[in-house]
């Protein structure tokens, strides 16, 4: 029989000691307003962000982990906006793109905290790869057992090394708009992380955010900004990765 869909309790608290105990590790390695913005070379655009010396080489980044709520979709449904499929059309078609799908056709996963997070939610999956036939991305589905994010990174890792994409953690990137789980997911793994600020709603004004925004989405925006602007904290490289 199905486990029931995990709570996110767990999350919660992670994101809190984070805080507490490392809380740079709270901050995105490169901040976007939307995933129509996200740079086809992920890598150089995270070393200019992070201004990483002339001498380190820029991480090679061969997979992107891309989160669906507020992400590729609106919350809670199986829409993209035009915007974004051709975001995610030229990903996948355009010559010089890492993530080319005739090239590297296992390079794009997308991993949600509620598509493929349980049988619940299978007719959403079924929807989604549906209208991504065309361009080859997959929906994760979550082993049995296992927790959401931001603490599946160990098999979302394992998924990319058995079909070559990938060797090391930090030739991942995951891109989503929570950072209390896709930005710790990726802290966590050791990958890199985008943040997309505004999640799919073009020319929000970042300091107020959007107008649909929870307590807790809004409580996340004032914390990045507080250890940004405040504190002066950036988020450090994956633990492990090579400048060289």
């Amino acid at each position: 029989m199905p486990t029931p869909p995990n709570t996110n309790l767990r999350a919660f608290n992670l994101a809190v000691q984070t805080l507490l105990k490392n809380p740079s590790q709270f901050l995105p390695h490169l901040t976007i307003p939307t995933f129509t913005h996200l740079p086809e070379q992920v890598g150089p655009s995270i070393a200019e962000n992070l201004n990483l010396t002339a001498e380190a080489k820029a991480p090679t980044i061969r997979a992107l982990v891309l989160d669906k709520d507020n992400t590729l979709c609106h919350p809670k449904t199986t829409t993209f906006p035009p915007q974004i499929l051709e975001k995610l059309q030229a990903l996948r078609t355009s010559r010089t793109s890492p993530f080319n799908g005739e090239q590297y056709p296992d390079s794009i996963l997308i991993v949600s905290n509620r598509a493929g997070s349980h049988p619940r939610y299978d007719a959403e999956v079924r929807d989604l790869e549906e209208q991504l036939s065309a361009l080859r991305i997959p929906v994760f589905r979550l082993p049995e057992g296992s927790e959401k994010k931001p603490f599946c990174g160990d098999e979302v890792l394992e998924w990319f090394r058995e079909r070559g994409v990938v060797k090391r953690a930090d030739e991942i990137a995951v891109v989503g708009d929570r950072l209390g789980t896709d930005v710790l997911m990726a802290a966590r793994m050791g990958s890199w992380s985008v943040w997309c600020r505004d999640g799919v709603t073009e020319g929000v004004n970042p300091k107020d955010g959007r107008p649909d925004m929870n307590l807790l989405e809004k409580m996340e925006v004032w914390v990045e900004r507080y250890l940004r602007e405040s504190k002066g904290l950036k988020a450090p490289p994956p633990q492990g990765w090579s400048r060289q």
